[in-house]
C-alpha cells in the first residue's frame, strides 16, 4: 500500500500578483507564503530509499529512474527493483556527475532500449557521453555509442535527455565549469543544447551544418520540455543566482558568460523568467501542463510553477527538500527528491518518488 505524507506537508499558494501593463516580469521572485493542502490531497510516496536519483522515465504503470551511482530503479505495482547498468566506460564520481539523463526509446516495449547520458573517466580525462542501453535479464547494457567527448569538469555536466515531438533526441550539456567561454564557441559541445537523430547522426535541419549544436551560450542547462504547440523551454543554473527559464529557438545564443539575468545584448537572448540577483532556484527537470511549466528546484527545495501567460511564479510543493526531476502524465505530477546527493538534509527513508494530482494544487 502507498504511504501518504501527513498533514504537515505544505504547498505554496499563488505568490506573485498580476503585473501592470508593460511591466517586465522576468525577475519576479517567489515569496515565502504558505497554505496547507486540502485534507487528503497530500503527495503519495510511490518508492523510497532511492540513492541520488536523477531522471524519471515511465511506460504504462512502470517507472524507471536513474541513480547517479550507476543503477536504474524499476518501480512497478509498489515493488522496487534496483537494476545494474553495465557501462563501457568507468563512471565518474565527480560532484554532480554519474549516470544522469535517461529516456525510453519510442519502441521500448519491443526493443527494450533506452538512451542515457553519463560522465566517465579514463586516462585522457573526464567526459560525458550519450549511449543506447538495452535491458536484458534485469541488467541494462551499453549497446551503442551515439556521441562522445562532451566536455566535463568538476561541475556543470548538464545531462538531461528528452525526445522531442519531432522524434529527435535532445541533450543538455554544461560548460564544464573550468572554461565558461566554450559556451560561446559553436565548435564546442559544452554549454549547449544538442540535437540528434535517434541513431546518433546529425539532423540535416540543425541550425549549424554538420553540427549537433541546437542552441548555445548556456551555463548548466538542466531541464527540457515542449508545449503542445511545439515550443521548447529550458531551465538553467545561473552563477549563484540569476537562474533562468528560457524559450529555446534553433541557432540562438543565450548569452553565458557574456550576459546574465535580465541583461541584454544584441544577438543574445534574455530569459522568460529569472530568479534575480538575490535568489537561487537551481532548477532541474521540467514538465508542461496547460500553459504552465513545472520545474524541480534543488536549492529552491520545491516544485515551481511558471505561468507562461500571467508570468506568475509559485511554489506548489515544499518541505520535502531538494527536488531533482518532475514528470507529468494526464493530470498527475510525479517528482523525485534528491536529498542524498551530499548537499541536502535527508529525511527518513530518502530519497523518494512522489505523486500528486494537479487538480489538488
Amino acid at each position: 500500500m502507498k504511504k501518504v505524507l501527513g498533514a504537515s506537508l505544505l504547498v505554496f499558494g499563488l505568490l506573485a500578483g498580476c503585473s501592470s501593463a508593460g511591466e517586465d516580469n522576468r525577475g519576479k521572485q517567489v515569496e515565502d507564503q504558505e497554505a496547507s493542502l486540502p485534507a487528503g490531497a497530500e503527495p503519495e510516496i510511490l518508492a523510497d530509499e532511492l540513492d541520488i536519483p536523477w531522471s524519471i522515465a515511465k511506460t504504462g504503470e512502470t517507472f524507471y529512474m536513474t541513480e547517479r551511482q550507476g543503477s536504474i530503479v524499476k518501480v512497478e505495482e509498489g515493488k522496487k527493483e534496483r537494476q545494474k547498468a553495465e557501462l563501457a566506460k568507468k563512471l565518474s564520481t565527480a560532484s554532480e556527475a554519474g549516470l544522469l539523463g535517461f529516456v525510453l526509446a519510442p519502441d521500448f516495449s519491443q526493443s527494450n532500449e533506452a538512451y542515457a547520458y553519463y560522465t566517465y573517466e579514463n586516462t585522457s580525462g573526464q567526459f560525458n557521453r550519450i549511449v543506447v542501453l538495452r535491458l536484458q535479464d534485469g541488467t541494462w547494457k551499453e549497446e551503442k555509442l551515439l556521441l562522445d567527448k562532451i566536455p566535463s569538469g568538476q561541475f556543470h555536466h548538464g545531462g538531461r535527455l528528452e525526445i522531442g515531438p519531432d522524434g529527435k533526441l535532445y541533450a543538455t550539456a554544461g560548460d564544464a565549469a573550468t572554461d565558461p567561454e566554450i559556451a560561446q564557441d559553436v565548435n564546442s559541445l559544452g554549454g549547449k543544447i544538442l540535437r540528434m537523430n535517434l541513431d546518433g547522426s546529425v539532423p540535416e535541419d540543425n541550425p549549424f551544418s554538420g553540427s549537433y549544436v541546437y542552441s548555445y551560450g548556456h551555463r548548466n542547462p538542466q531541464g527540457l520540455v515542449w508545449a503542445e504547440d511545439g515550443t521548447l523551454y529550458e531551465s538553467e543554473h545561473g552563477p549563484s543566482a540569476n537562474d533562468e527559464i528560457n524559450q529555446i529557438l534553433p541557432g540562438k545564443n543565450y548569452g553565458w558568460p557574456v550576459i546574465i539575468g535580465t541583461e541584454k545584448k544584441e544577438g543574445m537572448e534574455s530569459p522568460l523568467f529569472t530568479s534575480g540577483d538575490d535568489e537561487t532556484w537551481a532548477p532541474s527537470g521540467m514538465a508542461y501542463y496547460k500553459g504552465k511549466l513545472y520545474t524541480a528546484a534543488l536549492r529552491g527545495s520545491a516544485v515551481l510553477e511558471f505561468d507562461l501567460e500571467t508570468k506568475n511564479v509559485r511554489k506548489i510543493v515544499s518541505n520535502l527538500g531538494r527536488i531533482r526531476d518532475v514528470f507529468i502524465e494526464g493530470d498527475v505530477l510525479y517528482f523525485i527528491s534528491n536529498n542524498t546527493d551530499g548537499r541536502g538534509n535527508p529525511l527518513e527513508k530518502d530519497d523518494k518518488l512522489y505523486q500528486i494530482q494537479l487538480s489538488d494544487i
